[in-house]
């Protein structure tokens, strides 16, 4: 065992009562009231439409939509990324590409896609693969560079790059990056759930419909099939079946809505929508033209752009304490020394459906109960993500040897168990950090203020160009917190720990 998982460093704790006290800061910026009349009472009547499913009412083909943006969404994201991968680690410009991509919602990708392609098959799959594209380079290239040289060392002089990578790094790294990848599948059937939520025909579309008209038989019908597909994926996603999946999912994609000249409608995108109203026909030699694009900005900045980044940095800040108390919560619930041979599959059920319920989902069925408020984002938020972190720290304690005269209980939990989990702990929930503000602004869509409602307005007054600016400083918000996050785990000597989220466990609890 390492010595930063025996003996946390001094900065744990005063590193944590920092967030704390951020997040209580937040708490008086947050709105987070309880809008509705009689909470109690829409929520038993949600329970008791979800206690009896009807699964009469799934349509068959939302579940192929689903499957199939979700196979070829990624297939493409994945594919892209290895071959970013590459020379990722050399190239700032790359990683720079990747980190953009990254930053973007995949809901925000469709948003601004929907203008050219419709709502269309390609829009679906390319909002899916382009930001999948950054993640599986960045992951890919971490993976690669990670990888034992031994096998380059023997190979005989000349050998050239692409044969050397091929047939010595490749070999060994190669099911890490299947590990990866079948984890991203997962991300990317969730991605697919909620682009539903904007009209694409995947079950996400049905589901917001029957939580809208109260058909929460149908809705739990829905969620329970999306939980077996979750729950199955590494029974029917395998090499063997993956030529059949990707040929039945580019046969059953859906036909294109609302666009009919695609590339009259990207040429007029790329030249005139996303370009800064002042800028179509001003000279850019001209001063004046300058001044106008500043008076265009200007309200933009200190109207949108500020408040909407000071309300997605306070529902970050929130949910990410929340989350980490979730964790602490949950995370004993998967571990086998404090449930039990019993309880411990149950309690790791329990948490896979946390964590495969997108926080999107969630926060639209709060919303319902709740009313509006900041108060369902926060709890969205806190629940996918502690479910998460909760099931990865379980299977962490799984891996700690205790010794013959541990205590049990409590004491085993708070004088055993945490303290050699602490810096895992804090890595993953500083990996989570950038997430939690990601999905924070997309979340402004359902009428949280954060940066995403300022783009659905942009959008839907057909201002394309404000909602690129503003979709700008979403990129730039997601990535300093990215940094400052890379920046903590160092200071807080964890820059090490594992934080892939996919990454398979050895018997020792140590990544494999």
């Amino acid at each position: 065992m390492s010595p930063t998982l025996a003996r946390p460093p001094l900065g744990h704790g005063r590193a944590s009562a920092g967030f704390a006290l951020v997040a209580l800061a937040a708490l008086v910026l947050a709105d987070i009231h309880i809008a509705s009349l009689d909470p109690w009472a829409d929520l038993c009547r949600l329970l008791a439409g979800l206690i009896r499913p009807d699964f009469a009412a799934v349509v068959p083909l939302s579940i192929a939509y689903t499957v199939a943006f979700a196979v070829l969404g990624v297939g493409l994201g994945a594919g892209a990324g290895f071959l970013l991968a590459i020379p990722f680690a050399r190239s700032r410009a790359v990683r720079l590409l990747c980190a953009s991509l990254r930053a973007v919602h995949e809901l925000f990708w469709a948003l601004l896609l929907m203008q050219v392609f419709g709502l269309s098959a390609t829009t679906g799959l390319l909002a899916i693969a382009l930001p999948y594209a950054g993640i599986c380079a960045k992951v890919f290239s971490e993976i690669i560079e990670e990888a034992d040289l031994a096998a380059l060392r023997v190979l005989p002089l000349g050998t050239g790059a692409i044969s050397a990578f091929l047939y010595a790094r490749l070999p060994d790294v190669s099911a890490n990056l299947r590990h990866y990848t079948l984890y991203r599948f997962e991300c990317g059937l969730r991605s697919t759930l909620v682009l539903g939520f904007i009209g694409l025909p995947t079950m996400g579309f049905h589901l917001e419909s029957a939580f809208r008209q109260g058909r929460y038989g149908e809705a739990a019908a829905l969620l329970a099939v999306f939980y077996v597909l979750i729950g199955t994926r590494r029974l029917w996603v395998r090499p063997a079946t993956l030529p059949f999946l990707a040929l039945a999912s580019l046969l059953v994609l859906p036909a294109t809505v609302g666009a009919t000249d695609i590339g009259a409608g990207l040429a007029r995108f790329l030249t005139h929508s996303i370009v800064p109203a002042p800028l179509r026909d001003g000279a850019l030699a001209d001063p004046a033209t300058w001044a106008r694009l500043w008076a265009w900005f200007t309200p933009i900045l200190t109207g949108q752009i500020l408040p909407g980044a000071l309300q997605t940095l306070v529902l970050a800040q929130i949910a990410l304490v929340a989350t980490a108390i979730g964790a602490l919560v949950l995370f004993p619930l998967t571990a086998r020394r404090f449930t039990g041979p019993l309880g411990r599959p149950l309690g790791r059920a329990l948490l896979v459906i946390v964590r495969s319920t997108p926080e999107y989902m969630l926060a639209y069925l709060l919303l319902q109960l709740l009313g509006p408020s900041m108060l369902p984002a926060i709890l969205a938020l806190a629940i996918h993500n502690a479910g998460i972190v909760g099931y990865l720290m379980g299977r962490h304690a799984d891996g700690l040897a205790y010794r013959l005269d541990a205590p049990k209980g409590l004491n085993l939990y708070a004088y055993e168990t945490l303290p050699r989990l602490y810096g895992q702990f804090l890595a993953y929930l500083l990996y989570r950090w950038e997430l939690i503000l990601r999905e924070g602004a997309i979340l402004g869509l359902l009428g949280v203020a954060t940066l995403g409602f300022y783009v659905d307005a942009a959008i839907s007054e057909l201002r394309i160009d404000v909602a690129v600016v503003l979709i700008a400083a979403t990129v730039i918000l997601t990535l300093a917190v990215e940094a400052l996050s890379r920046r903590l785990r160092k200071w807080l000597r964890i820059a090490t720990l594992p934080t892939r989220l996919s990454r398979p466990l050895t018997d020792a609890g140590e990544p494999a």
